[in-house]
């Protein structure tokens, strides 16, 4: 699945100009680690040297003291020959005691690199893209990277040497034989070449639909009441043992494909080992070759079989990590739509008034042709609140995202105090701006983590008022308080009650916008009333524009714009719009009809509390 140029997933198998491209673009990677991985190829080295020379050390015994019969000698090669054992097994315990260090650095870094990209990403980046692929690539994409990056690279360089090494000492022991070993190399880079090309499209492929299945467990996770409300669960089932038969196949071919590959790769050297078994004993039977110089010949093929053999390992760990590193690579080219521009400025302060105005706003989704807003003209004064209302699908909450530029403008502009919203840096732009959604989102972590996300040096007094102006004093009931860890998306509590988390998030920003949509809608008509009449006392100080759906809510605005197909028709007190728009009587009696109920009595308590800005 590559990156479209919306940010968007696009088809499958797609990779760059070559297999190994985005793999070779993660060297920045090992750079940090460069001196770390010197070392590690100079103990690598060393140790495969201290090995090699223990065959050469076996022909001196041989044709020296085994031949001349000569006990001393025998015994001092034969301690040389430990020791160079003893030097070998250190080396590469040294070796692997570093490489995990180093290993996990990287991976933790590219991770760290991903992850921070993602927070870059529009939401539209992500409204186009499975989590679960974008969950794979981060885990299991990253955990094959590290293992090819620390021990896959590693043993290609390493046994790429000590095969050519072996080659020059075979050739100069008996160079017939040698050459004839050497020659064995033809047949292994055809048959490693094949198998790189193939392995390279299924593994991909596997990866996919590794993607394909986590996004299947989340949304199953995620939707779990759903499921069982509507009795599902067999159809998802169903189509979840699809996709793992999916996965289950691709993965047989890739074992089948390996195995294989991994037989011929065995096969070669072997065949070798025969001719040479046979032709070195008949050099030796003519004295051509001394039976110290063939032992040593066979030892030093036997060294071989190592590296042949996990050539395909490492071979078939390059290819998943190029394809690991291709999937890495569609998150990281994806560019941020959303920056901050050059000499973009920085608003604080009550200097900010919060004069808000949309002059002009045009707006489509990326990949779309079809406006959903055309040509919105508003102006929302300091301390005013601006209601919005209209029809299901008329661009309510797009409209509200782009305050906080959620998503750009793609025509026109809005500023505030004056300012283009994109010549103003973003950090400072949402510290200024409060948002709460009519599906609000809430966190694994404790309640007052969630609540503290928008201001972390939040006293625990003003976190106290949030909550009381959100009437959601009932997380102090939790069974720890506001210590209390929420399950994931906040789903232990109700509906209801997510909406007044959030709210309580919102307000505890001090903004000096406070964009609403339609944060109620969850609330039953009493806690309805008794949020509006807290809301109400602090809005008079705060500039809030609300996407309205209840008829009950337009009573916190001053003013009602009505939207209808992506443009403004109508602005205006909503007893006026009542009595003169027929369209906005409509929309307003297509809502359910909400019976009275008493308003709460103003709360002393909340007047003055330091929720918002002065």
């Amino acid at each position: 699945m590559a990156a479209g140029s919306d940010g968007g997933p696009t088809d499958r198998g797609e990779v760059g100009r070559h297999p190994l491209g985005n793999l070779w673009r993660l060297r920045r990677y090992l750079r940090p680690h460069a001196t770390e991985f010197a070392w590690l190829m100079l103990a690598g080295l060393a140790a495969t040297g201290a090995g090699i020379a223990v065959p050469l050390v076996a022909q001196r015994v041989v044709d020296g003291p085994v031949a001349a019969r000569e006990l001393p000698g025998l015994f001092q090669l034969g301690a040389l020959a430990l020791a160079l054992g003893l030097a070998e097994a250190l080396l590469i315990f040294i070796r692997r005691w570093v490489q995990s260090s180093s290993s996990m650095a990287m991976e933790a870094t590219i991770r760290a690199d991903v992850y921070a990209h993602l927070q870059r990403l529009p939401a539209s980046f992500h409204d186009r893209w499975p989590s679960g692929q974008l969950l794979s690539r981060i885990t299991s994409d990253l955990s094959v990277l590290r293992r090819f990056l620390s021990f896959g690279l590693f043993f290609l360089v390493l046994n790429l040497v000590t095969y050519l090494v072996v080659v020059v000492l075979l050739i100069r022991l008996h160079p017939v034989l040698g050459l004839l070993v050497a020659a064995s190399a033809v047949p292994l880079f055809l048959i490693a070449r094949r198998f790189g090309r193939h392995y390279h499209t299924a593994s991909r492929r596997m990866q996919d639909q590794q993607g394909d299945v986590a996004t299947l467990v989340e949304e199953t996770a995620q939707g779990l009441r759903t499921m069982k409300a509507y009795g599902r669960g067999p159809q998802l089932a169903a189509r979840f043992a699809a996709g793992t038969r999916a996965l289950h196949d691709t993965g047989v071919r890739k074992g089948r494909l390996l195995a294989h590959t991994s037989a011929l790769l065995d096969l070669v050297p072997n065949l070798t080992l025969g001719v040479v078994l046979v032709a070195g004993a008949a050099a030796v039977a003519t004295g051509r070759l001394t039976i110290g110089q063939f032992v040593a010949f066979v030892s030093l093929q036997l060294m071989l079989i190592w590296p042949v053999q996990s050539l395909g390992w490492i071979i078939a760990n390059g290819q998943e990590a190029a394809t690991a590193a291709d999937r890495i690579q569609e998150v990281l080219d994806t560019e941020p739509s959303i920056v901050d521009a050059p000499g973009a400025v920085a608003l604080s302060g009550p200097a900010v008034r919060g004069r808000l105005r949309f002059e002009a706003v045009t707006f489509r989704y990326p990949g779309s042709t079809a406006a959903v807003l055309r040509g919105i003209d508003l102006t929302v004064e300091p301390g005013e609140t601006l209601a919005v209302v209209g029809a299901t699908g008329s661009g309510k909450s797009t409209l509200l995202s782009l305050v906080p530029r959620l998503h750009d403008v793609t025509g026109g502009r809005i500023t505030l105090d004056g300012h283009d919203l994109r010549d103003l840096r973003l950090a400072s732009l949402r510290g200024l701006v409060g948002m709460a959604f009519e599906e609000p989102t809430l966190f694994s972590m404790s309640v007052w983590e969630n609540l503290t996300l928008s201001r972390p040096d939040a006293e625990e007094d003003e976190v106290r008022a949030a909550l009381t102006l959100a009437q959601a004093e009932f997380a102090y009931d939790l069974p720890w308080g506001l210590r209390t860890r929420l399950g994931e998306q906040g789903l232990s509590l109700s509906g209801g009650q997510r909406q007044r988390l959030a709210l309580a998030r919102a307000v505890l920003v001090r903004p000096a916008v406070l964009v609403l949509d339609d944060p109620l809608s969850a609330l039953d008509v009493h806690t309805e009333a008794l949020v509006e009449s807290a809301l109400k006392r602090v809005l008079r100080d705060t500039t809030a524009l609300l996407v309205v759906h209840r008829p009950s809510t337009i009573a916190l605005a001053g003013r009602v714009a009505l939207l209808e197909q992506g443009r403004i028709t109508a602005v205006g007190p909503h007893a006026e719009l009542l009595a003169t728009v027929p369209a906005y009587r409509a929309v307003l009696s297509a809502e359910p009809a909400v019976p009275s109920a008493p308003r709460a009595p103003a709360d002393p308590a909340l007047d003055g509390a330091p929720l918002v800005r002065s």
